[in-house]
């Protein structure tokens, strides 16, 4: 069952109207999934074991989940609308385990805000070939900072650099940085491994100066990340471009080349 409740969350939502639904929703910022229930009423099951956050900027949203059970994780983002209090997600890109679907699709999410965050309701969704609700509740966690990063990037170039010799690597990589918070999603294919997988982490920001950003991981696939505290070297070249450069403890550096999504 968990994996089946992964899979859906990541799917978001199929559309459909609701009185509890408002207008002229405004969903910028970061947020936390604090639960899913499957069911409603006796039969409802409630799930608290899935860790995600998601971001909203002005058009764009990322998510990355990470169960800790067994590291599968997921990532996905699109371009967003507010369309008459309905939420309307036009995806572009979904990793989960080692499953792609790069296809556009579009999804209406049912929004109700509340004070701590809001409610997300898919009231018809097929769970093991049975049609139930799933309702998803989110706590906003947005801080009140601004910076040059903010938004949602591809990468475009990563290799490393050992000494003289440099290697030049092969993933599909997003990140998303706003209100205080930043995610990532690879999809790669690790040594030994016998197919790529999703590999997210997700946590909070800071800048330390224009050319120095402090992020600390919260959650992860790989759980030897989490509660760590990374420095990150950051070169932009004008406002949709930058470099990143972590330097390891032995003196090898890790390099990504970002473009903002538009």
């Amino acid at each position: 069952m968990k994996k089946i409740i992964f899979y859906s969350a990541l799917l978001v939502a199929v559309g459909c109207n609701s009185s509890k639904v408002k207008p002229n929703l405004h969903m910028n910022g970061a947020y936390f999934m604090t639960s899913q229930t499957i069911g409603q009423g006796e039969k409802a099951t409630k799930y608290t074991d899935l860790k995600q956050l998601k971001i909203y900027t002005d058009s764009f949203f990322m998510y990355a989940q990470v169960n800790p059970g067994d590291s599968v994780s997921g990532f996905g983002l699109g371009t967003y609308s507010s369309d008459t209090g309905t939420i309307v997600e036009n995806g572009m890109f979904v990793a989960r385990d080692s499953t792609v679907a790069t296809s556009s699709s579009s999804y209406k999410l049912m929004v109700t805000m509340n004070p701590d965050g809001y409610e997300q309701i898919i009231p018809d969704i097929m769970i093991d070939s049975t049609k139930q609700m799933l309702t998803e509740d989110y706590q906003k966690v947005s801080q009140k900072q601004t910076t040059p990063l903010d938004g949602v990037w591809k990468q475009t170039h990563f290799y490393t650099i050992n000494g003289q010799d440099t290697v030049q690597g092969e993933r599909i990589e997003y990140k998303a940085f706003y209100a205080g918070y930043f995610m990532y999603g690879s999809f790669l294919h690790e040594p030994g491994a016998t197919h790529p997988r999703a590999v997210v982490g997700f946590g909070t920001f800071k800048m330390d100066g224009p050319s120095k950003v402090n992020e600390v991981d919260l959650n992860a696939t790989y759980s030897i990340a989490v509660g760590q505290s990374f420095s990150v070297n950051v070169e932009m070249d004008g406002p949709d471009k930058y470099k990143q450069t972590i330097v390891s403890a032995d003196g090898s550096k890790s390099v990504e080349l970002y473009e903002r999504m538009k």
